[in-house]
């Protein structure tokens, strides 16, 4: 899937955050959603390519996808 097709209902940047903000702030974003609205996530940290898509497959929820940019961000 094409996430850079998909619009966000909620964004947060979690950019020069080390771990464990990133997932921190996801958790509580995620949180603040109804169901079926999408989150996106903008990150710096290289520990979050294995930690958020990893949180955004539980509780029912569905992580749809990451990329990387060319200014050394990734988003979720």
């Amino acid at each position: 899937m094409d996430i850079s097709t998909i619009n966000a209902d909620k964004v947060v940047d979690t950019s020069g955050l080390s771990c464990p903000m990133p997932l921190l702030k996801t958790k509580k974003a995620i949180k603040e959603l109804a169901s079926g609205q999408v989150l996106q996530v903008i990150g710096t940290d290289p520990g979050s390519k294995n930690d958020i898509p990893e949180f955004g497959n539980k509780d029912g929820n569905e992580f749809l996808g990451m990329q990387d940019t060319d200014d050394g961000k990734t988003n979720y």
